[in-house]
């Protein structure tokens, strides 16, 4: 996560953390949030890996539990609509060579780094999880504990220190960054935000998260559980080391003070080729690959240029992640992106 002066009403004010929940009626939203509403998987009743009355499979519980195909978000939430059909940006060829053309892509996250997974974890708590109190770096920018977050909950290596926590019985995503456990189990963490995973309800313009674009991370990572069942139905979420002074939407911030054009704002899509052959790559991969086609990845944070974000799991086969390095920025083009906020 970067940080940014955001000029608002002529005050400059440092966006780091998320606020309320509410979503501004604003010309920044490329789609509904109301309308076609997720199904809930369950009832607080229900057991692990049970189905609801509903028909829809209800996830498991604790760190990189199996969703069992529940999608976060209504299905005409930016996340979840496929983008394979639509016309590339005019400005495609300058924006993916500010990322790296020869640039190879990058899985960031695996079975084996250092002697352990490594990823963005996450973890999925029950609705009767006992919540703790919560205090921010930034309080006037998160939203307030207490959180479900467990004493154990795993918290992202690195200086991130991301925390990820699905309810799945109240479908709460709470995500938190640069988290510390207390001496009480309460959190310290310099952000917090939480997402009504039905509504799909976006945060405020010109706010973040726990991630720079003002987006949800859970959403986008690589997850084994969808890659074993053959298909991944969302967008991803990458990194660029240089990004814009600017957001388009789904994203709701910038974290640059870099005006260029021809970089990426915050919340710019990408997908690979349709002309790119695939039909060579082990079938884990291609699993990931056609996502990058149909759904594409978006630009969330500022970091390695074309660094994928997944969740770490042991049982992934990290020979076969690493052949997706052979793909480079120029198998990327950008899709035709909407309003770019600048001010």
């Amino acid at each position: 996560m970067r940080f940014a002066l955001v000029a608002l009403g002529g005050a400059a004010a440092l966006l780091i953390g998320c606020g309320g929940a509410g979503v501004s009626s604003s010309t920044f939203e490329p789609h509904s949030t109301s309308g076609g509403q997720g199904t809930r998987p369950g009832s607080p009743s229900s057991g692990a890996g049970s189905t609801s009355v509903t028909g829809t499979p209800q996830p498991d519980l604790g760190p990189g539990a199996d969703m069992h195909g529940y999608r976060p978000f209504p299905a005409n939430n930016p996340w979840n609509t496929a983008i394979d059909q639509d016309p590339v940006d005019p400005n495609s060829a300058n924006l993916i060579a500010s990322i790296g053309l020869s640039t190879s892509l990058h899985p960031d996250f695996g079975a084996n780094y250092n002697g352990g997974p490594f990823g963005i974890p996450y973890m999925v708590v029950s609705g009767t999880q006992t919540t703790v109190p919560m205090t921010f770096l930034y309080a006037d920018q998160s939203d307030p504990g207490p959180y479900p977050i467990p004493p154990n909950a795993p918290v992202e290596n690195g200086s991130d220190k991301h925390i990820l926590i699905i309810d799945r019985d109240h479908l709460k995503l709470y995500e938190t960054y640069n988290s510390v456990k207390q001496a009480d189990n309460s959190w310290h963490a310099d952000s917090g935000a939480k997402f009504d995973m039905v509504t799909g309800a976006y945060r405020p313009p010109y706010w973040t998260s726990a991630d720079a674009a003002g987006l949800p991370i859970f959403p986008g990572l690589v997850r084994y559980d969808e890659v074993q069942a053959g298909a991944i139905n969302h967008a991803l979420r990458f990194t660029v080391q240089v990004s814009r002074h600017a957001f388009t939407a789904p994203a709701r911030h910038w974290a640059s003070s870099n005006t260029s054009v021809n970089v990426p704002p915050m919340g710019m899509r990408v997908r690979l080729k349709a002309s790119v052959d695939i039909s060579t790559y082990p079938a884990d991969c291609q699993v990931i690959l056609r996502a990058m086609k149909k759904y594409g990845m978006f630009v969330a944070d500022n970091g390695g240029n074309w660094f994928v974000s997944g969740a770490p799991d042991t049982r992934w086969d990290d020979s076969h992640m690493n052949l997706l390095k052979q793909l480079h920025g120029s198998d990327f083009e950008v899709v035709k992106m909407g309003t770019i906020v600048t001010n």
